[in-house]
């Protein structure tokens, strides 16, 4: 039988296709009502509206958002924190300026990797070279 804690509330629990224990997931299930019921009768909420009105974490609400529970069509002004730094947006994981960074900064690791590659295998040709003349 697989068993493990709860990583939200600590309890062992019979491990099912959920990660959280029943009582959790009854807790999830209510939160999710209490989000979805706010968002029906006030469209134009925000996230901090809706944390503050409903007592949901922030975290939580966007993971609703993220498993499609909670749709932003029908919630014009809804919006949950960049991964990265923070700034509200509307899809994705991360903001479009903590996006950009991150390929520029993998396009210099790449750019840096090529370079030591190429500084490398001169040496390499060369010594293939030296050794070739000094077997005649």
């Amino acid at each position: 039988m697989n068993v493990d804690n709860c990583p939200r509330c600590g309890k062992l629990y019979a491990k099912n296709f959920r990660d959280v224990c029943p009582a959790c997931i009854r807790e999830i299930d209510n939160e999710y009502e209490l989000c979805s019921n706010y968002l029906r009768k006030n469209k134009g909420a925000i996230i901090t509206e809706l944390h503050d009105e409903t007592g949901v974490s922030i975290k939580q609400i966007t993971k609703f958002i993220k498993e499609g529970r909670i749709s932003l069509l029908n919630a014009p002004n809804l919006m949950y924190p960049c991964e990265v730094c923070g700034t509200l947006i509307r899809e994705n994981n991360i903001c479009g300026t903590c996006r950009a960074r991150l390929l520029k900064d993998t396009q210099h690791m790449n750019e840096d990797d090529a370079r030591n590659a190429a500084l490398r295998a001169p040496e390499k040709i060369s010594y293939k070279g030296l050794d070739q003349y000094k077997n005649r």
